[in-house]
């Protein structure tokens, strides 16, 4: 899933109540479902597996994925949900909501079926999620069912940016909860990012970090590869050489110049860098510019 090019076209979204008798018969839908457990309680089979949802509970329901949804101890279901896209299709003002299993639907039915592009993702997400925060999801969902009910001008741009937001919000919620150690220690982690961001002038060794994050250099490494997807010197020399472009391409300054003020030991060390990250030297990459 590239998130980069993520684009979401919010087919429904209601804030609607199901009360006793009325059960979701087993079913399979088109498109994907965020389900949020406003009151009440159900019993929900994903694909045979059994779930118990109570009030601040989320589910996601997949495209083509058998799910069924059974109301508890005869008592009203509200449940908020969106169905949507993640991605915007030609035809994805024209699918519609299923409440029928795969056998029933016909082949033109079918065809809609959207592909689970989340099903590869590095830190793939549940049926049943259990928030820590679900104030915060449930606003969002809200504000969305909000922009769909009074349908103020570009009220479908202002819901894309509020999904958007939700989506990286659950995002960051199953992240954290799979990597906990980073969670107990992103403080720890963010005022080491900090500190090489704001000394781009100079040079940082492991043990400096390590002293000020306070823990061992070999964990600081570890962690910090897991959050920021490379080590802190890594960081540091991205964020040099960041700066460094900007003077190159915005400056009169010499190479030697902007070499003295990132700290460097000499150009040559600069010129080294500089072409090990960018495969061109310096002054190549001023001469494109």
């Amino acid at each position: 899933m590239d998130l980069n090019t993520l684009s979401p076209y919010i087919r429904v979204a209601w804030d609607s109540t199901i009360y006793p008798p009325v059960n979701i018969t087993e079913r399979v839908i088109f498109d994907y479902e965020l389900m949020f457990v406003k009151d009440g309680e159900c019993e929900v089979s994903v694909e045979n597996v059994i779930y118990h949802g109570k009030p601040g509970d989320l589910f996601l329901f997949k495209p083509n994925q058998v799910h069924s949804i059974n109301l508890l101890h005869d008592k009203p279901l509200r449940q908020p949900h969106l169905h949507f896209d993640l991605y915007y299709r030609g035809d994805s003002p024209d699918v519609k909501v299923s409440y029928r299993p795969y056998s029933l639907l016909t082949e033109s039915e079918r065809g809609w079926i959207r592909e689970d592009v989340i099903a590869d993702m590095e830190d793939p997400l549940p049926n049943h999620i259990r928030l820590n925060k679900p104030a915060a999801i449930e606003q969002l969902i809200q504000e969305i069912i909000f922009e769909f009910e009074r349908k103020f001008p570009y009220y479908e741009t202002t819901a894309k940016g509020l999904f958007i937001q939700l989506w990286v919000l659950l995002l960051r919620e199953i992240h954290w909860r799979r990597n906990t150690h980073l969670q107990s220690n992103w403080e720890q982690l963010d005022r080491v990012k900090n500190y090489l961001s704001h000394h781009i002038d100079q040079e940082s060794t492991l043990d400096e970090l390590a002293d000020l994050a306070n823990m061992s250099k070999y964990y600081l490494c570890r962690l910090f590869k897991k959050a920021y997807g490379m080590t802190p010197i890594q960081y540091h020399v991205s964020v040099r050489l960041e700066k460094a472009k900007q003077m190159i391409q915005f400056t009169n300054l010499s190479l030697t110049q902007i070499a003295d003020e990132l700290g460097f030991q000499s150009i040559h060390a600069f010129s080294r860098t500089f072409h090990k990250w960018e495969g061109v030297s310096p002054s190549a990459y001023r001469k494109k510019k």
